[in-house]
C-alpha cells in the first residue's frame, strides 16, 4: 500500500487550535444509498448553520473515477467559464456552544478504499478524535406522516440498543462510510452511525424531517449543540407540500393510511417487525439503481 499520509494535507495553524479538544469527527460521502438526501443535506445543513474552516484538504484526484461521476462545467457562448470540481475536505466546525467539531464530507472514494481509509484514521489520530460519527437515509416501508425512525450501529454494540426495526444478519452492498467504520473498530476506535427510515415512495427527493433526526441523534451523541429551527421549519413546509400534492390522489391516501397503522402497530408492539434479508436486499438494490448521485461537490 501507497503512503496513505500522501492523501491528505493538514491546515498547522487550524489544526493548532483543537489541540488537546477531542472533537468528534463526522463523516458524510455522497454517491452510496441516501434515501430522501438525508446525508447530503445533513453535511449541507451543518455548514451552513456552523461556523467553518477548512482543516484538510485529501488529493481526491487519486481517488476519484471521473468517467464514472464528471464535474459540471459552464459554456457561455465560445468558451468555458466555469468548472464545478470535486474536492473532499475535513472542516472544523464550531457548533451553537461553541464547542469544536470536525466534518469529512465530499463525494465517496471511488478506489483505493483501504488506503484512503487508513488514512483518515491517521489523521484522527493526529488530531486527537474521541469518535467518528455519520448518517445516511434508507428507504422503508414507512409513512411520512408519523416521526422518522432511526435505526443506529456502532463499534461498539451497546449504543446501539433500542432500535425500531430488529433486523437479523443480512449480508450488503458496502459504502466507504460501512467500511471506515469497520477499521476505525478494528483499531479500537469508537465509531457510530445513525439511519433514517425515509418513506420509500419519497426515496428520490429530499425529506428535511429525516435529515433533522439523524442530525439530532449525532448531536445527542457527540454532545453538540446544533441548532434545528430551521430545519425543522423546512421540514414542516415540505409536509405540507406533500399533503397538498397528494390530497386529491385516490392510490396515494389509501397507501399511507395503511403504512400509519403499520407503524402504530409497530410502535405499540415496541418494534416487532422483522424486515427480511431479501427485503432489506431488494430495496437498497432497487434505489442504488434509481439513484443520480448529487454534484455540488464544490470547494
Amino acid at each position: 500500500m501507497l503512503d496513505p499520509r500522501e492523501l491528505y494535507q493538514v491546515d498547522a495553524d487550524v489544526a493548532a487550535s483543537i489541540s488537546g479538544l477531542r472533537p468528534s469527527l463526522i463523516h458524510l460521502f455522497d454517491g452510496y444509498v441516501d434515501a430522501g438526501t438525508v446525508n447530503h443535506s445533513a453535511s449541507k445543513y451543518l455548514l451552513e448553520v456552523c461556523e467553518h474552516r477548512v482543516l484538510a484538504r485529501f488529493d481526491h484526484d487519486q481517488l476519484h473515477d471521473y468517467r464514472s461521476r464528471r464535474p459540471q462545467m459552464v459554456f457561455d457562448t465560445n468558451h468555458w467559464v466555469e468548472l464545478i470540481d470535486y474536492s473532499l475536505l475535513v472542516h472544523l466546525l464550531t457548533d451553537a456552544n461553541g464547542k469544536k467539531f470536525l466534518l469529512l464530507t465530499g463525494p465517496e472514494p471511488d478506489t483505493q478504499w483501504n488506503r484512503a481509509s487508513a488514512a483518515v484514521l491517521l489523521l484522527a489520530n493526529e488530531l486527537g478524535v474521541s469518535q467518528l460519527l455519520t448518517c445516511n437515509g434508507v428507504p422503508m416501508a414507512v409513512p411520512h406522516t408519523r416521526p422518522t425512525l432511526v435505526t443506529s450501529h456502532a463499534t461498539d454494540p451497546s449504543l446501539a440498543t433500542g432500535n425500531p426495526m430488529w433486523i437479523d444478519r443480512v449480508q450488503l452492498p458496502g459504502s466507504f462510510s460501512h467500511v471506515l467504520e469497520y477499521r476505525a473498530g478494528e483499531a479500537g476506535m469508537l465509531g457510530q452511525g445513525f439511519v433514517a427510515n425515509v418513506p420509500h415512495y419519497l426515496a428520490q427527493a429530499a425529506f428535511p424531517q429525516a435529515t433533522a433526526a439523524v442530525i439530532s441523534r449525532i448531536a445527542t451523541a457527540a454532545g453538540l449543540e446544533i441548532p434545528l429551527d430551521l430545519l425543522h421549519a423546512r421540514a414542516q413546509a415540505n409536509l405540507a407540500e406533500i399533503a397538498a400534492e397528494t390530497a386529491s390522489d385516490a392510490e396515494f391516501v389509501p397507501m399511507v393510511a395503511a403504512l400509519e397503522e403499520q407503524y402504530d402497530q409497530l410502535a405499540a408492539n415496541g418494534g416487532a417487525s422483522v424486515p427480511s434479508a431479501e427485503e432489506i436486499g431488494a430495496a437498497v438494490e432497487q434505489f442504488l439503481a434509481e439513484q443520480d448521485p448529487p454534484t455540488d461537490f464544490g470547494a
